[in-house]
């Protein structure tokens, strides 16, 4: 099976996605399955990941709902309060039909709740973990430190880094630092053997706003090596982020992009790994 791991629905109001801003119109409307499955089908994939995007239960409730309803949808990633004394209650009234997880967004927390304080977190990490349950992670660059303690602390299964670990690429075009600095601090995460990573969201980390030019895609082809280089094909999926993907590319541009890269690097049985079977495994999937 081949497997979009990373893309969202919703229906849109502007008071649930405060993050859609102006010049993001694209995003400011419903984004359902009925727009997204040709897509998915046009590029030879057969199922997707679909990820929360907004902090609230009835965005879950709407994806389960949803994931329930269509095979094409192999399972999602929601939102909880995973400080909740109750976790344990309200995730079994979720219930485990292709609920694979959640997403913790340290880079909407000022105060990360991955701190040692938050000993309330560390319990709900600590009772999702057990019983199998994937966390996503997305942070900015500025909380890489954040992210590097959080991926340390909770290490009893998987956690999945969202978009390879946002690479700044508009500070790439500035020279050499910016991707070294990044280069090394993905290398301290892939030396955790329980993080894994999400080839995704890349062509929205470049300057969108001004077009993206043949530099970017060379940065964002050195991105993709980097990451093979660190995390090999077991540990990584592709994840196409549609339809955040839609500001800067097509759908099938986006997909032509990877495949096009791993084409010329990877064997066919790696392929395989990168398109759909590194997802199966770590989120647990029937294929």
């Amino acid at each position: 099976m081949r497997i979009d791991a990373h893309q969202h629905f919703w229906r849109y109001r502007s008071e649930d996605y405060p993050w859609i801003g102006t010049g993001m119109d694209l995003l400011a409307q419903d984004r359902l399955p009925y727009q997204f499955q040709p897509l998915l089908e046009a590029q030879g994939l057969h199922a997707s990941i679909t990820v929360q995007a907004c902090p609230g239960r009835d965005e879950t409730a709407f994806l389960l709902e949803m994931a329930r309803r269509d095979k094409r949808i192999a399972g999602i990633i929601g939102w909880e309060d995973i400080a909740r004394p109750d976790l344990a209650e309200q995730m079994e009234r979720w219930g485990r039909t292709k609920f694979l997880g959640l997403r913790h967004q340290i880079q909407d927390d000022d105060t990360p709740a991955a701190a040692p304080s938050q000993a309330q977190f560390g319990q709900g990490m600590r009772w999702l973990q057990e019983r199998g349950y994937v966390v996503d992670v997305l942070a900015h660059e500025r909380q890489r430190p954040a992210l590097r303690e959080f991926c340390t602390r909770h290490d009893q299964h998987w956690l999945v880094l969202n978009h390879l670990a946002k690479p700044p690429l508009k500070e790439f075009r500035k020279g050499r630092a910016a991707f070294d600095r990044w280069r090394q601090e993905l290398r301290e995460l892939t030396a955790m053997p329980h993080v894994a990573c999400k080839i995704s969201g890349l062509l929205t980390e470049a300057d969108w706003l001004r077009g993206l030019s043949m530099r970017d895609f060379e940065h964002i082809v050195q991105c993709l090596d980097t990451a093979l280089d660190l995390f090999g094909p077991q540990r990584l999926m592709f994840g196409s982020d549609w339809p955040v993907c839609l500001l800067a590319a097509s759908y099938s541009r986006v997909v032509a992009v990877v495949r096009e890269w791993s084409a010329t690097r990877l064997s066919a049985a790696d392929q395989e790994a990168l398109w759909g079977e590194s997802s199966a495994t770590i989120y647990g999937l029937m294929t």
